[in-house]
Formats: C-alpha cells, structure tokens, sequence
C-alpha cells in the first residue's frame, strides 16, 4: 500500500513525473548505447558490398523521390515464412551505404531486398507502365512518365562526393569515372571493363529499350542490384561477436 501511495506522489507531479520519465529513458539509452563504443565494428564486414554506380545511385533517388519505400520494404526478417517468402534474411552490411537506409514498416507491395534479377529489365517497363498487365490484382499507380524524362550526368560527381563526405567509401578513380560509368552502364555496347572493375557484378544494358537515357533506366539499374551483392551460396555468418 505505501508503494502505491508513493507512486501516486509521482503521478500528481507533472515537474516530478518528468524528471523520473527522462531518467529512466536517459539510463536505458546508455545501457543501450554505450556497449557499442567497445565494439570494433557494429556493423559485420561482407564480401561483396559495394556503394552503388552513379547510374544505381540515381535510381535510388528517384525510387526515394517518388515514395517507393512507402509500400515496398527492404528488409527481410529472419523468419520462416519471411525468407521462405523473400530468400535470405537481410544482413545489416547491405544498407550501409544506404542514406537514408529502406528498411520500411509497411508491405502494400512485395519487400524489394532481393528483387535483383528476379526479373527482366523488359518486365520492369512493362510493370512501371502498367503494372496491372503483369500483376492483375496490384494497386500501384503507373509510372509511365519515367520514359519520358531524360537525364544526364551533370551533377553526378558531386552526388558521389557528396556520398563520401557522409562515410560512402567512393575512392578518386570513382570520381574521376563518374560521368563516363554513369553512361557506360546503360550502353551494352560501351567497353565497361573500367565500369565492372568498380563496381563488380553492376547489371549493364539498355534497360528502358529506348535510344536515350531515361529515368526508367536509373530505376531499373537500381532494381537490379538489390540482393544481388552478397553471394549467399558461401556467406558464412560470423558468430564469433
């Protein structure tokens, strides 16, 4: 009884209430936080992650310009039905280079984490133009405008820069290569010898089927890198942490 009278000291004190709410709050941060400053990395190191392309990179803008992540997550749990559904779980390394990171709360649509090459190129225009041609029971609003707007790499080796000032390990030779790489990976006839050497395993092609360069290429090239990284056949998990 006299423990409940004491808390209801607490519940009648506004200024009281606070002071105990921040300190409670204030003590679980810390217990939480200060561990990983003892730690090496939070953050295991896997073979293959790589920041993306110029061409990847301004996908993904746009795919966070139009609200994708709004009904499309990129994160699979590591549950049953989740990787049974999606494939292998999702590994913290694979967002590391993702500012800011897709992981969602919300699945209006199917989680993207592995989308990369479950698909043709040919079957994403045809989904972004009309997406109720290929999925009949999908919701999603058409994005037909995408092969009418056409981009250029005036302003992509700044993106990259501006990327590496954040923590994107973007080396000199990316920058230096940006603009070319940003055209090459769109051009199956461009020598991408240069390309693949920085950014291994990247998807080339005409990805809109047009003779220009669109923001429907970006966005397919961006599409098709995610899951594709980490060759989960060897991934082995480190358990030794």
């Amino acid at each position: 009884m006299s423990l409940l009278l004491k808390h209801r000291i607490l519940e009648k004190s506004p200024t009281l209430l606070l002071i105990c709410s921040l300190l409670v709050v204030s003590i679980g941060g810390i217990v939480e936080i200060a561990p990983l400053f003892w730690l090496e990395n939070t953050i295991e190191k896997v073979e293959g992650v790589r920041p993306y392309s110029p061409l990847e990179l301004t996908g993904r803008d746009i795919y966070v310009r139009e609200g994708c992540y709004v009904c499309h997550s990129q994160m699979i749990r590591p549950m049953r039905d989740e990787i049974e559904r999606y494939g292998h779980y999702s590994l913290a390394a694979e967002s590391m280079y993702d500012h800011p990171f897709q992981w969602g709360s919300k699945r209006t649509g199917p989680d993207l984490a592995r989308v990369g090459g479950r698909y043709s190129n040919r079957w994403h225009v045809d989904h972004m133009q009309d997406p109720q041609s290929v999925v009949p029971e999908s919701i999603m609003p058409k994005y037909a405008f995408l092969l009418l707007k056409r981009i250029d790499a005036d302003h992509i080796r700044d993106l990259l820069a501006t990327h590496r000032l954040v923590g994107v390990p973007y080396t000199d030779a990316q920058l230096e290569y940006a603009v070319a790489d940003f055209y090459d990976q769109a051009n199956p006839d461009a020598n991408i010898n240069g390309l693949l050497a920085r950014y291994p395993g990247a998807s080339v092609g005409n990805f809109d089927g047009q003779g220009k360069l669109t923001e429907m290429d970006a966005l397919i090239a961006y599409l098709q890198v995610l899951g594709t990284m980490v060759d989960f056949s060897t991934f082995t998990p480190d358990d030794s942490r």
